[in-house]
């Protein structure tokens, strides 16, 4: 798929995976809207890449297709939607306190709002999409539109207290390619990225020897994901017409043990 000129929409855009997806569009000569709750970092995002900030939480119905209006009439319909909306939380199913022995157990409203946020969520922005896309005219090889999706490497190698963000996003690798198949007869194609440990906002609450640590386990290169090379791989999964139903880690070959 040729990038320039065409319409995109990025969830999660005001920061990390997604700003460096929205900003690598924009300079491939694509109209972004960016799809996002923190308005002022969307806003400030949007005005630096000529694009238009969309107030969406995509665990709200009508909060999604409020978001696809408004970006539909700025920038016409999406051809691309690249899905980086989502969060994390860490519990074990069941366990102690350290203080007491008291037992619980994982808050399942906490559970919920992962799988609502991650799975959920890109699921709405798909499907909404798509049914956009669907009134295109097709360009070479009778491709309408191309959905790329974020998972993580726990939706394969999950961690103690993962369980909530692991489901999530090993949900959505396991939709990817029977979406795929659902769109195949209207030339939309469907592609998952697995990230690894990424220097991203979800980090910075981190020690930097929690970081360094991280980064030293990692087999190569021996440090932190950068969203930039997020972002290179979620534009050549557009660009590449003959990518689909994928779903594939960036993750600098880490292979996490049991911790």
């Amino acid at each position: 798929m040729q990038l320039n000129g065409i319409s995109a929409v990025v969830t999660g855009g005001a920061s990390g995976l997604g700003e460096a997806t929205a900003r690598a569009l924009a300079k491939e000569g694509v109209k972004v809207a960016i799809f996002d709750m923190n308005a002022e970092k969307g806003e400030a995002v949007a005005a630096s890449i000529g694009g238009v900030f969309c107030h969406v939480n995509v665990t709200s119905d009508d909060s999604v297709d409020a978001g696809f209006v408004k970006a539909r009439a700025a920038n016409g319909q999406e051809r691309i939607l690249i899905n980086c909306a989502g969060t994390g939380n860490a519990a074990k199913t069941a366990s102690r306190t350290r203080e007491t022995g008291e037992i619980k157990h994982f808050p399942l409203d906490a559970f919920n709002m992962i799988i609502q946020i991650n799975l959920v969520g890109t699921f709405r922005c798909i499907a909404k999409s798509a049914a956009g896309m669907l009134t295109l005219e097709p360009l070479a090889d009778g491709e309408r539109g191309a959905i790329v999706n974020t998972a993580s490497v726990a939706a394969e190698d999950g961690q103690m207290g993962q369980a909530a963000y692991s489901a999530s996003k090993g949900g959505v690798v396991g939709m990817t390619l029977p979406i795929a198949r659902d769109l195949m007869s209207e030339g939309i194609r469907v592609n998952t990225i697995l990230p690894g440990i990424f220097n991203t906002p979800l980090m910075n609450a981190a020690p930097q020897n929690v970081k360094d640590a991280l980064a030293a386990s990692v087999p190569f290169p021996k440090r932190l994901g950068l969203p930039e090379e997020y972002a290179s791989l979620a534009l050549e999964m557009c660009r590449n017409s003959y990518f689909n139903g994928e779903d594939v880690r960036i993750d600098g070959a880490i292979r996490m043990a049991p911790r």
